[in-house]
C-alpha cells in the first residue's frame, strides 16, 4: 500500500511539473504590456476591436491608441502574443519592477528618478509641454508662462506637468492633482480651473473633442516652461537588467523615424473615442 501511495504522489508531482513547464512556456510567448487605458491619444479603453484594438486582460473591453500601436509592433517583432494590462498611473512602475508585466508603454517621461527603479528604452516619442485653457478665459491670449500668473490650475497626478510645470506659474492657485488625463480635462471643461498643463499630443486630442478649448504653446520662446530633455522624452520601461528585452525594444524603435512617430500619433488622435 505504501509503495502505491508513493507512486501516486510521484505521478502527481510529475503531472504538476509538466503543467508548470507548459504554463512557463505559454507565459514566455506572451508580452504583457501595462498602461492606463485612459490617457488618449496615448491609450484608451473602447467597447470593441475596431481599428485594431487589443483586448484588455480580465475585462470585456479593448485598448487602443499610440501606445497600443507601439506595443503591437514590438510584440510582432518578438514573435509574441500581446496582452494589455490596465493599471492606475501610480501602479505602473511597481508592476514592472515586480515583474508582473514585461513593459510599461504609457507616455512616461524618462526621468532620473524613474531610472533608479526601472530601465528605459530610447525615446518612443518627444512631447513638448503646452497649456490648455478655455476660449473665453482671461488667459486665452497668454504668450508666456508669466502671462498665466494667478491662474487656478491643475494637471494629472505623478506627472512633470503637475510637479515641475505648474509651480513655475507666478502666484498660481494649484489645486489637487487629478487621477487621470480625462479627469484633468473635465476639470477645465467644467470651469473648476482656469487652465491645465499637459503635453502636445494630449492637448491636440483635447481640442479635437472640446471645441471651446485653446492650446497655448510657448515652446522655443523666452517664456516657455523650463523642462529638461529627460522630462519631455518619453520611453518604454522594463525591469532593470533585462538587456535582452531592452535590446529587442530598441531594435524596433531604431527602425522608426520621427515622421513615423508623428504619423502614428496623428492616426491615434483621429480615431480616439469622444467619450474619453
Amino acid at each position: 500500500m505504501t509503495r502505491k501511495i508513493i507512486a501516486l504522489v510521484l505521478a502527481m508531482v510529475m503531472c504538476l511539473g509538466f503543467a508548470a513547464c507548459g504554463a512557463a512556456e505559454e507565459n514566455e510567448n506572451v508580452l504583457r504590456v501595462a498602461m492606463e487605458c485612459a490617457y488618449a491619444p496615448y491609450n484608451w479603453s473602447q467597447a470593441d476591436d475596431s481599428n485594431g484594438a487589443v483586448p484588455i486582460a480580465g475585462t470585456n473591453n479593448y485598448a487602443y491608441g499610440y501606445d497600443v500601436m507601439m506595443a503591437k509592433l514590438i510584440a510582432e517583432s518578438m514573435g509574441k502574443e500581446l496582452e494589455i494590462v490596465k493599471l492606475d498611473w501610480e501602479g505602473l512602475v511597481p508592476a514592472v519592477m515586480s515583474g508582473d508585466v514585461d513593459l510599461v508603454i504609457a507616455g512616461q517621461s524618462i526621468t532620473a528618478e524613474r531610472l533608479e527603479m526601472v530601465d528605459f528604452s530610447e525615446p518612443y516619442f518627444y512631447a513638448s509641454i503646452v497649456t490648455l485653457t478655455k476660449a473665453d478665459s482671461a488667459y486665452a491670449n497668454a504668450a508666456s508662462v508669466a502671462d498665466l500668473a494667478g491662474a487656478t490650475c491643475t494637471s494629472q497626478i505623478g506627472t512633470i506637468w503637475y510637479d515641475i510645470c505648474l509651480p513655475q506659474i507666478p502666484d498660481a492657485n494649484i489645486l489637487t492633482a487629478q487621477e487621470t488625463a480625462p479627469a484633468m480635462l473635465v476639470a477645465l471643461d467644467s470651469g473648476a480651473v482656469d487652465l491645465v498643463v499637459t503635453d502636445m499630443p494630449t492637448a491636440m486630442a483635447a481640442v479635437a473633442v472640446y471645441d471651446d478649448m485653446v492650446l497655448l504653446d510657448f515652446t522655443g520662446t523666452e517664456g516657455e516652461f523650463e523642462v529638461s530633455e529627460e522630462e519631455i522624452n518619453l520611453g518604454i520601461s522594463m525591469q532593470k537588467g533585462n538587456s535582452e528585452l531592452l535590446n529587442a525594444v530598441n531594435e524596433v524603435l531604431a527602425g522608426l523615424s520621427v515622421e513615423d512617430y508623428e504619423a502614428m500619433m496623428q492616426e491615434a488622435i483621429a480615431v480616439q473615442p469622444l467619450s474619453e
